[in-house]
């Protein structure tokens, strides 16, 4: 399954606002073959990294839309370094 890296800027929400928008990812994220694996957030520049498993970008960016509107910026396909 490919393994993707969202971006998304100028987030204009705390950490703790972050973290409830994860698990609303979690919620739904079955509903779409997708898994969020991790994320990070850079507070000081107001973004925001998901990493997420799943079929497609769309596949993904579905999930954010569905469970909190928050939608990224960039997605990347990544691969892991060894």
């Amino acid at each position: 399954m490919p393994l993707y890296m969202d971006v998304h800027k100028d987030v204009d929400a705390s950490v703790e606002e972050v973290i409830e928008a994860h698990k609303k990812d979690v919620e739904v994220q079955g509903e779409h073959g997708v898994e969020y694996k991790r994320y990070w957030v850079d507070e000081d520049e107001g973004t925001v990294f998901c990493l997420f498993e799943g079929p497609s970008k769309e596949a993904g960016e579905k999930v954010h839309e569905e469970a909190h509107g928050l939608t990224a910026d960039e997605i990347h396909e990544v691969r892991e370094g060894e």
